[in-house]
């Protein structure tokens, strides 16, 4: 499995990791907006609100599984540089086990998830019944979905990034088409939106098996004994814990941001709406170069090569740092005219252009910390990870404290800024002991 994971880590091995990577995210926003675009052909408002709150409630029940790539990827690429073919096949076999008891768990608990999540996002009563609709099909592939974290963690980790940008567009692919059959063609409505998703995501777990197929060629996937190994099990849990616990941090920061900046305003809201859709498309260009750090960094921790280690953590950053400087740039140049184009109202346009510096300094900002995540998931310190998030939340609540009665939503931003340089700084400063843990025990001072 990806041989050339023992060839030497270069420039083009990176890009090789990363673009399909960077390719996968760019079809992320254009499903949306194909969903988004033929259930508005019906006429009517609340079918395009019922889809739109349908998906982001069940992407928020998704997002909690979110740790099984990152931990799938950390302990892969570890087992795989170590030449632990057997593990490695057992890990996808774990992971599959874990997305199945995690998908059958939201499928049973559907009712009061539900419930719950329209007690935090209101809508209409003809949103909320449409809504329910669509979330009735849709969570019956609750368990492809969640199985699809843990398929694409281990193919990232076995550097064939090329088959999951092959899942995501054929995933993709099934769902546009579905989606003008059975809404515009038959009529289905909201209800054909929610079954084209259904049909496209279990496609994709049976497409992203396939590409699996080698391991399941050996009988270590089913090897039993293995797959239950007590000390396995108790690793693999301690870092999707951790992993878990960080992330749930780290969106409370962006779910305080969203809160507070509503105190100023249906217009500045709206405007750091629109901003943040600059941060979601930096996040998806330094993702590739991430995952790359998490690949490679894995690989050398399995076969205890510190050098090996430094350089994927440089090379992945070099090109991580390349992206940010283009970001910043076209930001700069091409923001104004972004934030017209997503706000035709002005006053939302000239409160969004008043705090686009932000924005503009964001990519350089948090590239220190993007990339340090993924040399520590690829590490499997996660609970270095668990630590320095909780110490840079603590900065963030600090900075907003202290800036946002000065400043308003000026000081909102800078915080948000600051929290990325915190979790940058702090992960930073353990990386001196991530590359003393990588050593053989002869090599450690």
């Amino acid at each position: 499995m990806a041989e050339a994971a023992a060839g030497a880590i270069t420039h083009a091995r990176v890009l090789k990791i990363a673009v399909p990577i960077v390719l996968a995210n760019i079809t992320v926003p254009i499903l949306g907006a194909v969903d988004t675009g033929v259930v508005g052909q019906l006429g009517q408002a609340a079918p395009i609100g019922a889809v739109g709150i349908g998906a982001v409630i069940l992407s928020a029940l998704y997002w909690v599984f979110g740790f099984l790539r990152m931990g799938t990827t950390g302990l892969t690429s570890q087992a795989h540089g170590a030449g632990r073919q057997g593990e490695v096949a057992a890990l996808l076999t774990r992971a599959l086990m874990i997305a199945l008891a995690g998908g059958l768990l939201v499928i049973a608990l559907q009712l009061p998830l539900f419930s719950g999540a329209f007690l935090l996002t209101p809508a209409s009563a003809e949103v909320e019944s449409l809504a329910r609709d669509y979330m009735a099909i849709r969570v019956w592939s609750a368990p492809a979905i969640i199985a699809l974290y843990g398929i694409t963690g281990w193919l990232i980790a076995l550097e064939r990034t090329r088959a999951v940008l092959l899942v995501q567009l054929g995933m993709n692919s099934v769902n546009i088409v579905l989606d003008l059959w059975f809404v515009l063609g038959l009529g289905w409505g909201v209800e054909g939106v929610a079954l084209a998703t259904f049909v496209a995501e279990w496609g994709g777990l049976a497409l992203g098996l396939w590409l699996c197929r080698d391991a399941f060629a050996v009988p270590a996937w089913r090897d039993w004994p293995r797959v239950f190994d007590a000390p396995a099990l108790k690793r693999m849990a301690q870092v999707n814990v951790d992993i878990f616990l960080r992330s749930l941090m780290l969106q409370a920061i962006f779910v305080s941001f969203l809160i507070l900046g509503a105190d100023f305003g249906d217009v500045t809201l709206a405007a750091n709406q629109v901003l943040l859709q600059f941060l979601q498309i930096t996040s998806y260009a330094l993702d590739g170069f991430a995952f790359a750090a998490e690949v490679l960094v894995g690989y050398a921790m399995g076969r205890h090569a510190p050098g090996q280690l430094r350089r994927a953590a440089l090379v992945s950053s070099q090109w991580g740092l390349i992206s940010v400087i283009a970001l910043a740039f076209g930001f700069a140049t091409l923001g104004p005219w972004i934030i017209d184009t997503m706000a035709r109202v002005p006053a939302v346009q000239a409160a969004a252009r008043s705090y686009l510096p932000w924005l503009v300094a964001a990519p350089i900002l948090g590239l220190g910390s993007y990339m340090l995540d993924g040399v520590f998931i690829g590490a499997t310190r996660t609970r270095d990870m668990r630590n320095m998030m909780a110490l840079s939340l603590a900065v963030y609540a600090a900075a907003v404290a202290l800036l946002v009665p000065a400043f308003g939503n000026h000081g909102l931003w800078l915080a948000l800024l600051i929290s990325f340089v915190a979790r940058a700084a702090t992960l930073a400063a353990r990386y001196p002991a991530l590359e003393r843990a990588v050593r053989l025990p002869s090599q450690s001072a």
